[in-house]
């Protein structure tokens, strides 16, 4: 009997994928991840507007990093590698280490020492990675891992693994599917830069193949103080509030600003106050809890529409009269770091069980 129908981001787009029958598909029944109308965001862009938030929080592990590491780590078993490797700030460690396990394979990751979520470090350790924390940033841990792997028999499973973007690419293809179009514009965080990369991959690829009638506008954003590609060069030491993009240095820089440059899109910076802002807007306003990396995209979004970016841009485009289609990915789920959320809300204070006193908090009446 078939248990399920849905197989996974491999077996759903296996034709668009470095695979073959020969791949022992390794999965977690990843992607496959909801586009949920958001009616808040749409009324402040406008009538013609449609936003949409494409919700990867609801991968397996949490984040987007599944959909990439099913293919890395199904290519790795296929070349019969023993282990994988990886630096992170803790979603692709996560991620890592969870298929990894499925497939069999060690995994080992190398962690800025005290710059990791707990709830992202909870998973690798759980999954039985090797979790080594170094004395450095994630720029540090990549240049490691990548003389480690050029070294010793050990795949490397960063973004800088192709395999990774070709996984990640099918976001692109399942928005596409489920609007029966690409987005106008695609709102997303850049942090190491292999999500924009990888969008816009799959875009390009369904528009090719005459699956869509157009290209959506790539709009990036990064922490303002872990802006390396807004400023123009790398950012020694990298600050923000939103671990998953503290990035000084991204392996995919230059990619991004292909993408950037060929959809006519932007890559900006947003402040951390902005991110929070937007991280609490999606949760009180949308019922959506995502990681604070997560809500660049949006904080992005109400910037540039504060801005008057959209009626500037739409002049441009010979879109009067049509719907707009607005896409902000959300890459991870809010229990990735659940410190932030306790910090940034107001908490009660414990009471007496009383009745009176619960219902005077809860500012409740009596029928």
């Amino acid at each position: 009997m078939e248990l399920a129908r849905y197989k996974g981001v491999i077996k759903r787009y296996f034709e668009y994928l470095p695979v073959s029958e020969k791949t022992p598909i390794v999965t977690l029944l990843e992607g496959n991840t909801p586009l949920i109308f958001s009616p808040k965001l749409s009324e402040i862009l406008g009538k013609k507007f449609r936003v949409f938030l494409k919700y990867e929080g609801l991968n397996p592990t949490g984040s987007f990093k599944d959909r990439g590491m099913t293919v890395a780590v199904s290519k790795a078993k296929e070349d019969r590698q023993v282990a994988v490797i990886c630096a992170s700030t803790g979603n692709t460690s996560a991620s890592a280490s969870a298929y990894a396990q499925r497939a069999g394979l060690k995994s080992i990751v190398l962690i800025p020492a005290g710059a990791i979520a707990l709830g992202k470090l909870a998973q690798a350790l759980i999954h039985g990675a090797i979790v080594i924390p170094i004395k450095g940033n994630f720029d540090t841990a990549l240049k490691l891992v990548l003389e480690i792997s050029s070294r010793f028999p050990v795949r490397l499973v960063n973004s800088l693994n192709p395999h990774r973007i070709e996984g990640q690419k099918t976001a692109a293809f399942e928005i596409c599917d489920t609007l029966s179009c690409a987005p106008h514009f695609h709102f997303l965080p850049v942090g190491n830069a292999g999500n924009i990369t990888a969008y816009w991959r799959g875009y390009k690829e369904y528009y090719h193949l005459k699956k869509t009638t157009h290209l959506p506008v790539m709009c990036g954003f990064q922490a303002s103080g872990s802006a390396p590609i807004v400023k123009g060069h790398p950012i020694k030491n990298p600050k923000t509030l939103a671990t998953a993009i503290r990035i000084g240095n991204p392996a995919s820089w230059k990619k991004a600003e292909e993408a950037r440059d060929e959809s006519g899109g932007i890559i900006r910076a947003v402040s951390d106050k902005e991110i929070v802002s937007a991280y609490n807007f999606l949760a009180k306003q949308e019922g959506v809890f995502v990681e604070p990396a997560s809500a660049a995209s949006v904080a992005g979004l109400l910037k540039l529409n504060q801005e008057g970016y959209f009626k500037r841009k739409l002049r441009k485009m010979a879109l009067s009269g049509k719907e707009i289609n607005v896409v902000c990915t959300l890459t991870g789920h809010g229990l990735k770091d659940p410190e932030i959320a306790i910090k940034t809300v107001k908490k009660s204070k414990a009471v007496e069980a009383d009745i009176k006193k619960i219902a005077k908090i809860a500012a409740l009446k009596e029928a």
